[in-house]
């Protein structure tokens, strides 16, 4: 989801402190937020839906929820916080669902965030087990939800690997 022009980066702290809260709030028992990375001026979530309605309401729940806080306690505005919807992208496969998460746990390394091999903290990379690396998760409670399909709680690492910190896209290597 891409954020509206003309509004401040969404990496800020405080920024981030909403959306973290926002992503912990959206509990639905038909739609979980497993994943996320937060960038300048868009954010990628990796969810799960039951059904097509589900996902689209678990969406709206979440982009109303992030943009009223935002708007109210930080941005002190009102008006649209999201430029366009969501793009959806079904993930059919393990190695699908681990392209998906090397993609958004280290997206932050596309846009020059970060060097690489560190874990990105507007993200839900802190986080995530899958690491190769040991990464010693924050205090806090994980604002996602855990993963409760075969596919992205266990079985995009049946037989492939876990993730490397810093490991890039497959679309950035070359």
């Amino acid at each position: 989801m891409r954020r509206a022009k003309g509004l401040p980066s969404l990496r800020s702290e405080l920024v981030q402190r909403e959306l973290r809260d926002a992503i912990r709030a959206t509990r639905r028992d038909d739609f979980r937020i497993v994943e996320f990375s937060v960038q300048a001026d868009h954010i990628h979530l990796i969810v799960e839906a039951e059904s097509g309605a589900a996902l689209s309401a678990g969406m709206k729940s979440f982009s109303v929820r992030a943009a009223r806080r935002l708007n109210t306690r930080v941005l002190r505005r009102r008006g649209s916080l999201w430029g366009d919807r969501y793009h959806r992208r079904d993930l059919g496969s393990p190695r699908a669902v681990r392209s998906a998460l090397v993609y958004v746990l280290n997206n932050h390394l596309k846009h020059g965030e970060h060097e690489a091999g560190l874990v990105d903290e507007c993200s839900s990379a802190p986080w995530f087990s899958g690491w190769m690396q040991r990464v010693v998760p924050p205090p806090e409670a994980s604002p996602t939800e855990s993963a409760r399909t075969w596919l992205l709680e266990r079985g995009w690492h049946d037989n492939i690997h876990f993730l490397h910190l810093g490991e890039l896209p497959c679309a950035l290597r070359a």
